[in-house]
């Protein structure tokens, strides 16, 4: 009653979820975040009408699926930039209970942890705070999962992977993940902001899967396509 859920596009009167607060985006405006259309169920692609990719048909990445809740395209990219580089934090919250009910409403079980992608020390000291970790949060709490924040670290500084080309991209997170405990087959949620190549989620559920982790699905908020600028 005293601080009831408001949109935090429009202003208007947000949606009763579970847990306290409730969903701070109304109706419309989560009507207008745009879906990701015929993705694929392992890296969420559009490419694929049915099926895998012809990407992951051929060459499979080191994930096993993908989640995402949107489009990276308005107004979902207005909500991920605000938080990223603006430091609304309460849009974490939004990013992460839509990420929650993405994942709910698909039929394959939960997984035993979620883990954020985490930024390395000097980054997180300048922005303050771990934008991926934030929405892995309040996904996790939503769903009664465990978050893991300090199971992966990120052992070397790299370049921002935004300009990148694909290679690049690669080449740049080589080696970049290191693992604190064993995952003895474990099956783990890996959860970041924005998947666009996918090589920063392929690098860290390599370095997942080598510690043991039997499955690793990556939750995204937002899903760059192939014309979207990042």
């Amino acid at each position: 009653m005293l601080a009831p859920a408001t949109c935090c596009l429009c202003q208007g009167g947000g949606q009763p979820a579970e847990g306290l607060w409730g969903l701070d985006l109304c109706e419309h405006c989560l009507a207008a975040c745009p879906a990701v259309p015929q993705a694929c169920p392992r890296c969420a692609s559009r490419l694929a009408p049915a099926g895998f990719c012809a990407d992951c048909t051929v060459y499979p990445p080191p994930f096993d699926a993908t989640f995402a809740c949107a489009a990276y395209e308005h107004p979902v990219d207005h909500l991920v930039r605000e938080l990223k580089f603006r430091n609304a934090l309460p849009h974490a919250r939004v990013l992460g209970m839509l990420l929650a009910q993405r994942r709910r409403a698909a039929p394959a079980a939960l997984p035993d942890c979620v883990i954020p992608i985490p930024l390395h020390r000097d980054r997180y000291i300048q922005r303050g705070f771990n934008q991926a970790e934030e929405i892995a949060r309040h996904a996790a709490r939503s769903l009664g999962l465990p978050l893991r924040s300090r199971l992966l670290q990120r052992t070397r500084a790299t370049p921002e992977q935004s300009g990148l080309a694909a290679t690049a991209r690669r080449q740049n997170l080589h080696g970049a993940f290191a693992v604190t405990a064993r995952l003895a087959g474990r099956q783990v949620a890996l959860v970041d902001d924005v998947l666009t190549t996918g090589s920063t989620v392929a690098e860290a559920a390599r370095t997942l899967k080598a510690a043991g982790a039997a499955r690793v699905e990556v939750w995204v908020a937002a899903r760059a396509l192939e014309t979207t600028p990042i």
